[in-house]
C-alpha cells in the first residue's frame, strides 16, 4: 500500500486517506485495521520520514492519543501504552525469585517498557538495543509522558546494532 500523498504523507506501507490512517500488513492477511486522525485532518501527521531502517509515522488520532507507526504498523499510542508495557515488565519481575538488577531491552526505541523497567529500585544496568536512533529520537520528541527521560537515566545505556549481532557479540564476549 502507498500513501495518499494529497494527506501530507507518502510512507511506503502506510495508507492515509480523508483524514483516516488505515494499517494494512501481509503480517495479518484479509484484515485492516483504521484509525481516524484528529479532526479528520492531516494536521494531524506531526512527523513523516524515512530511516536508513524503516518508516516512522507519528500522527494525532481522533480516539487513542498520539500513535507511532512502523514501516505502516501501529507500535504505541498514548491511549493504552501502559497496558502493554506494564505488563511485559512488573508481570516477569513479580514471578521471579530475586528482582533482576540487569535487563536487556531488544528494541524499545519507544521508552515505554524502560520507563517501567527503570520504576524497579533494584536495577543496576539497563542495555536498549535499538537499531534505528530514529524511533527514539521520535519518542523523546513526541512522546515525553511515555519516555520520562528514561533514556537519561545513567543506568541506562543504548545500543544501536542489529539485536542478532549484538547478542551474537555479547555471548561471544562473555563467554570468553
Amino acid at each position: 500500500m502507498s500513501s495518499d500523498d494529497s494527506d501530507g504523507t507518502s510512507l511506503p506501507n502506510t495508507t492515509i486517506s480523508s483524514g483516516w490512517f488505515t494499517e494494512s500488513s501481509v503480517l495479518w492477511p484479509g484484515q485492516r485495521f483504521s484509525l481516524a486522525l484528529s479532526g479528520l485532518s492531516p494536521s494531524s501527521i506531526l512527523q513523516s520520514c524515512i530511516t536508513p531502517y524503516q518508516s516512522i509515522l507519528v500522527f494525532d488520532s481522533a480516539q487513542h492519543g498520539r500513535v507511532m507507526c512502523l514501516d505502516g504498523v501501529i507500535q504505541t499510542c498514548t491511549s493504552d501504552v501502559r497496558n502493554y508495557s506494564e505488563m511485559m515488565v512488573h508481570v516477569p519481575f513479580l514471578s521471579l525469585p530475586y528482582p533482576p538488577r540487569s535487563v536487556l531491552i531488544v528494541g524499545g526505541g519507544d521508552g515505554a517498557v524502560l520507563t517501567e523497567v527503570l520504576r524497579h529500585p533494584g536495577v543496576e544496568k539497563v542495555v536498549v538495543v535499538e537499531i534505528d536512533p530514529g524511533v527514539i529520537e521520535t519518542a523523546r520528541r513526541h512522546f515525553p509522558a511515555i519516555v520520562r527521560g528514561s533514556f537519561d537515566d545513567p543506568r541506562v545505556s543504548v545500543v544501536h546494532s542489529d539485536a542478532a549481532d549484538y547478542l551474537g557479540t555479547s555471548s561471544s564476549s562473555s563467554s570468553s
